[in-house]
């Protein structure tokens, strides 16, 4: 899952709730009744919390991992540093493929 997907997920539930509660109508209210609106209100489930706290944590994280940098840097520098473009292939069709299922 990618950071962004979790602004999504959370605007899926939002919606999905209020689509819920326009559907949803007090027993005994005729549609020629005149209705109260209920007050607004926010129920976070716990799936959402989990979402919200992943977020959480995501934000605390570096956006550069600088030891991983740093050991790549040094292999370049050394001229040790070598992919193999079967591993470059692989990884574009991997991510390719799970872009198309996101």
């Amino acid at each position: 899952m990618k950071v962004s997907d979790i602004k999504d997920v959370n605007a899926q539930m939002i919606q999905q709730y209020q689509r819920s509660e326009s559907v949803a109508q007090p027993a005994g209210n005729s549609p020629g009744q005149a209705t109260v609106k209920p007050e607004e209100k926010v129920d976070l489930s716990t799936r959402a919390r989990e979402i919200q706290q992943a977020k959480v944590e995501i934000a605390r994280l570096p956006d550069v991992r600088e030891e991983k940098v740093q050991e790549i840097k040094s292999q370049v520098d050394n001229g040790t540093y070598n992919v193999s473009g079967e591993q470059i292939a692989n990884k574009m069709v991997g991510e390719s493929i799970i872009d198309l299922f996101a």
